[in-house]
C-alpha cells in the first residue's frame, strides 16, 4: 500500500499536477504525471517554493460516478495497491501522480489496474514528461555549488 506521508492531501498540490503536468488516458483511468526536478529550486516550476524529496506522490480522484461509498473505497485501495506494485518503475522518483477514475474501474482488478499504470508510465507524452526533468536536473547549477 501506499503510505500516509506518499499521499497528495493537499488542494494545491493536486491542482498543480492537474494544470501543469502531463494527462495520459487509459481505459479505466485519466493518470496525470507532473515530474518534479530533484534540485531546488525546481525548474519546471510545479514545486518552487519548497524542495521535494521522497516521492513519487499518489493523489486519488474517486468520484460518485464510480460506485456507492463502499465501491469508491474499494477502488481507492486497489488503486493504491496497484501504485505500490508499479512506483519503483517510474523513470523520476519525485513525481506527483493524480488518478483520476472511470465508472468503469469498478469491475477491474488491481492487476488490471497495474498494467494500465504501466502503459500509462511508458506513453510518449509520460517520457517526454521524464525526460524534461532529467534534463532539468542535469542542466541546473546544485544548490550546495551556489551557497560556496
Amino acid at each position: 500500500m501506499t503510505a500516509a506521508s506518499r499521499r497528495i492531501s493537499r488542494r494545491s498540490d493536486f491542482t498543480r499536477t492537474l494544470s501543469k503536468g502531463v494527462r495520459v488516458s487509459a481505459r479505466d483511468l485519466v493518470i496525470h504525471l507532473a515530474p518534479v526536478g530533484a534540485t531546488w529550486p525546481d525548474q519546471s516550476g510545479i514545486r518552487a517554493d519548497v524542495a521535494c524529496v521522497g516521492g513519487p506522490w499518489l493523489g486519488l480522484i474517486v468520484s460518485k460516478k464510480v460506485g456507492d461509498a463502499v465501491t469508491r473505497h474499494r477502488v481507492a485501495r486497489r488503486l493504491r495497491h496497484a501504485f505500490a506494485e508499479v512506483r519503483d518503475e517510474l523513470p523520476v522518483a519525485e513525481t506527483f501522480v493524480v488518478l483520476r477514475a472511470y465508472p468503469s474501474i469498478a469491475q477491474r482488478s488491481a492487476d488490471e489496474l497495474a498494467e494500465q499504470l504501466r502503459e500509462g508510465f511508458t506513453h510518449r507524452k509520460a517520457q517526454t514528461a521524464f525526460s524534461r526533468a532529467r534534463t532539468d536536473h542535469k542542466r541546473s547549477p546544485r544548490l550546495v555549488d551556489e551557497v560556496l
